[in-house]
């Protein structure tokens, strides 16, 4: 029987010691700490710790302090995957100004094969989806003829907007490679609090690369889907987020960050 679903949007003004939330009594939380927007304007510190984000949420993405990684979490692990394309487990102790996860439970899956590029296989996705309108986790497992993706160095106060660093980025292709992608398919009116339509990263099942997924082929994967009824955003008490100016129709800074 499919559940019935609705949708929230819930902010929470906190940092790491006020988190008192217990996300197991509703599994079906999209946990997100700080803002997209606030990325894109450079706030790269926040107060959570990954060992505090991990109570939220075993499957997700975002990055940590100082942009220093891509972050995957995977089957509730941490992984970071840094300039060199190199992929490394942080500590618990390491912070985070944007991330996203949720405790991925699939409601949906689906096997293709032969896909033969990133906008094919999310219109492959969006085919197995009853409504644009909610909030979908995903987690694609499988072979991968290829894939590239991408990271940006660690950066230095005074920040540059995001959009200044990826031009910037190092870019990294794999071939014939086993792996997982991570990540969420959101709605157009989330756009400022977390990145509309698809967001996924990968990591490599041997660990050998890993990033913001730019391009990926599919030889034959498994795609699973987690319909997530409601977002709880997790805003800091930082001096930098509460000095950051957000305007609104970021959307061009945000595609040219994306893609």
């Amino acid at each position: 029987m499919r559940r019935t679903l609705t949708l929230a949007l819930a902010f929470t003004l906190a940092i790491p010691a006020a988190f008192a939330q217990d996300e197991a009594t509703d599994r079906d939380v999209l946990f997100q700490t700080s803002t997209v927007g606030a990325l894109l304007q450079g706030v790269y510190d926040g107060p959570v710790p990954l060992g505090e984000l991990g109570r939220h949420g075993d499957l997700g993405l975002g990055t940590v302090n100082s942009l220093d990684g891509e972050l995957v979490v995977v089957d509730g692990r941490f992984y970071t995957v840094d300039a060199a394309g190199d992929v490394h487990e942080p500590a618990g102790d390491v912070c985070t100004p944007f991330a996203a996860v949720t405790w991925f439970e699939p409601d949906d899956s689906r096997t293709v094969a032969g896909v033969p590029g990133y906008e094919a296989l999310q219109q492959l996705i969006d085919e197995l989806l009853p409504t644009p309108n909610l909030c979908y986790a995903i987690r694609i497992t499988g072979l991968f003829s290829y894939v590239r993706t991408r990271s940006v160095p660690k950066q230095e106060r005074p920040y540059r907007p995001l959009a200044e660093v990826v031009r910037t980025q190092p870019v990294f292709e794999l071939s014939n490679v086993e792996g997982t992608l991570v990540g969420f398919r959101l709605p157009a009116f989330v756009a400022g609090v977390n990145v509309p339509g698809y967001h996924l990263h990968f990591l490599a099942a041997d660990h050998s690369g890993g990033g913001h997924l730019l391009d990926c082929r599919v030889d034959r994967a498994e795609v699973e889907i987690d319909h997530t009824a409601t977002i709880t955003v997790a805003l800091p008490g930082t001096s930098d987020f509460f000095e950051c100016t957000m305007p609104g129709g970021q959307e061009e800074a945000l595609h040219e960050v994306e893609r």
